[in-house]
């Protein structure tokens, strides 16, 4: 591989490509661009380093790129996707989202949610094909050992497991009430 040089419009070329596809944190487009900067030139990254931090800061100024925006989408589609809370927090923590932000966005959830985990639980259970949603004969062990792993806590599992009917678990994730 040739190593070329790695100037301002190559980084923002870079980063608009990739903004243009996924939502990002600040931090998680930094690692993006530093790993794209490794990958195409071996000598200049510190130099691109300092332009990385530069065109971040920019593109936090004008808004193309806002922590608490990003953390609030992707606690919503998480929750809806059936992820608990713990794993949500987990999620945003591994792409570099600041715990304020993380802490605002799933404080925003639990205000919008009668009980976001709950609601959450019921999303897995659905995807997963877990309690009423199941084609199999129950296996109670088992599928407590699925929620327990996706960091749901035994409570909401079972709140979940126990429903009779399809309509149940939907009327649990609406309501908190079966």
């Amino acid at each position: 591989m040739e190593d070329r040089e790695i100037g301002p419009e190559l980084l923002e070329r870079w980063a608009l490509g990739y903004l243009g596809r996924y939502a990002s944190s600040a931090e998680n487009l930094r690692r993006v661009l530093m790993q794209r900067v490794r990958r195409h030139s071996r000598g200049s990254a510190p130099q691109a380093s300092a332009q990385i931090d530069a065109l971040v800061v920019r593109y936090q100024e004008t808004g193309l790129l806002d922590d608490a925006a990003y953390a609030a989408g992707r606690v919503q589609s998480l929750q809806r996707r059936g992820e608990s809370v713990k794993a949500m927090r987990a999620r945003l923590a591994a792409k570099g989202v600041a715990a304020s932000d993380i802490a605002d966005a799933l404080s925003e959830l639990r205000s919008a949610a009668v009980d976001p985990d709950l609601a959450a639980a019921c999303a897995f259970a659905r995807r997963r094909r877990l309690g009423p949603y199941r084609r199999a004969a129950p296996d109670h062990a088992r599928e407590l050992g699925a929620f327990a792993r996706a960091g749901f806590n035994r409570r909401v599992a079972e709140a979940v497991l126990a429903c009779a009917d399809i309509e149940a678990v939907e009327a649990l994730a609406r309501d908190g009430s079966g």
